[in-house]
């Protein structure tokens, strides 16, 4: 079954990984201080990832966790916003590559 997935900007991971713990009822699967957060739960996948000053609180992107996906792929909808389509352990690639030395393995 895909899972939507949201990836937000934030000017504060630490800030940001609270508020939303506290929202979502949970914490992240993974945190990288100062860099990112990711929670995987059953319906939704939220990603927060550090932003350049002045850009946070914006929409990185959005898409679809899928099992079935063969590739990571993107593409811009009408409106220029980003969609990503990935597989869970794609997923895990691209942060073990993009934080070498993070062990990371979703659930």
């Amino acid at each position: 079954m895909k899972k939507f997935h949201i990836a937000l900007a934030v000017t504060d991971i630490e800030a940001s990984v609270s508020d939303y713990a506290q929202r979502l009822g949970c914490r992240p699967d993974i945190v990288i201080p100062h860099e990112y957060a990711l929670w995987r739960m059953p319906a939704l996948n939220l990603s927060i990832r550090r932003a350049p000053a002045g850009e946070g609180g914006t929409l990185r992107h959005l898409g679809w966790e899928d099992p079935a996906s063969p590739a990571f792929s993107a593409e811009r909808d009408a409106n220029g916003i980003l969609w990503e389509h990935f597989s869970s352990e794609q997923q895990a690639e691209e942060i073990l590559h993009t934080w070498p030395g993070v062990t990371y393995r979703p659930r």
